[in-house]
């Protein structure tokens, strides 16, 4: 018999990938990109180095669209290493063009599904920090059970966080945002940083991002939450 064939909560389109983004994904992929393999990887050697900081050492961003949270994040930080992962080679290319402007060298993106990056090739307690901004709300009834955030998905990013390390996601859908709240106050191992256990401030340091703005122009609300690792 064989297994059954996992929901994605993506799917690939052909979209235009401008001349620039294609050379990026060419030139300048041997410089910031991972190949996905089902086996471990070595983040350390990735990057080069161990980054030590108090507080963030390592941050993985899932679904970084164009690149506008960490990339920014990671011209503001040097010194803590991100890791990106994006299925969309525009999205990719893109961000791959502005870590070159910028002269990053604490970048790196794998473009492959994240729940098969994060069950194979992420070892547990890998990251001090996790960013999942907008991922795709599905809104329609019968496309839910493709939604990202799911009681299992959030349980996969709990194992990948290091004690005491932050997960941040966003969402400009309300009912999807009451169902990343539901999974998130559920898991036992992530403590809410809300003070009433609902939603939180924006974080000063992600930007307005194009869904927000996209969302404010709908009349759409914005709704951010924030756990740590217990």
């Amino acid at each position: 018999m064989h297994a059954q064939r996992r929901i994605r909560s993506f799917v690939l389109r052909a979209g235009r990938v401008t001349a620039a983004q294609e050379r990026a994904l060419v030139e300048l992929w041997p410089t910031f990109g991972v190949e996905y393999r089902d086996v471990p990887i070595d983040l350390d050697a990735v990057f080069g180095r161990s980054a030590a900081l108090p507080t963030v050492r390592r941050c993985l961003e899932i679904g970084f669209g164009t690149g506008e949270v960490i990339g920014g994040l990671a011209t503001a930080n040097p010194q803590v290493d991100y890791l990106g992962i994006e299925v969309h080679r525009s999205g990719v290319g893109r961000l791959l063009l502005q870590a070159e402007e910028a002269k990053l060298t604490n970048l790196r993106v794998i473009c492959h599904d994240a729940v098969e990056v994060l069950n194979t090739a992420i070892q547990d307690a890998s990251f001090d920090e996790v960013l999942v901004f907008f991922p795709d709300p599905w809104h329609k009834k019968r496309h839910h059970k493709r939604r990202l955030i799911d009681a299992g998905f959030v349980a996969l990013l709990a194992r990948k966080m290091a004690p005491g390390g932050i997960l941040r996601l966003g969402t400009d859908w309300q009912e999807y945002a009451e169902q990343m709240l539901a999974v998130c106050n559920a898991n036992d191992a992530l403590g809410t940083l809300s003070a009433d256990g609902t939603y939180v401030d924006r974080p000063d340091f992600r930007p307005l991002t194009r869904f927000e703005k996209r969302g404010a122009r709908l009349g759409h609300g914005v709704w951010d939450l924030a756990y740590a690792k217990r």
